[in-house]
């Protein structure tokens, strides 16, 4: 799998886990899933999430990168 997919399953699991955990434990879990939306919302202009920074530590390589192999 490349990066951008582990991106979007990432994003979507911290968004569901904030919610149950709204529900749960505490409303205040709804920031965490304003942050996650954010995140993904300006990614769309600069194509940079902080989340691929970690992605890329751990050696997971973009689609363009898979492309040329």
């Amino acid at each position: 799998m490349h990066i951008e997919r582990y991106l979007r399953l990432i994003a979507g699991v911290f968004i569901l886990l904030s919610l149950v955990f709204s529900q749960v434990h505490s409303e205040y879990w709804l920031f965490f899933t304003a942050f996650v939306g954010l995140n993904l919302f300006q990614s769309f202009f600069t194509d940079w999430c902080p989340m691929m920074v970690f992605l890329r530590w751990f050696g997971v390589k973009s689609c363009k990168e898979m492309a040329a192999n």
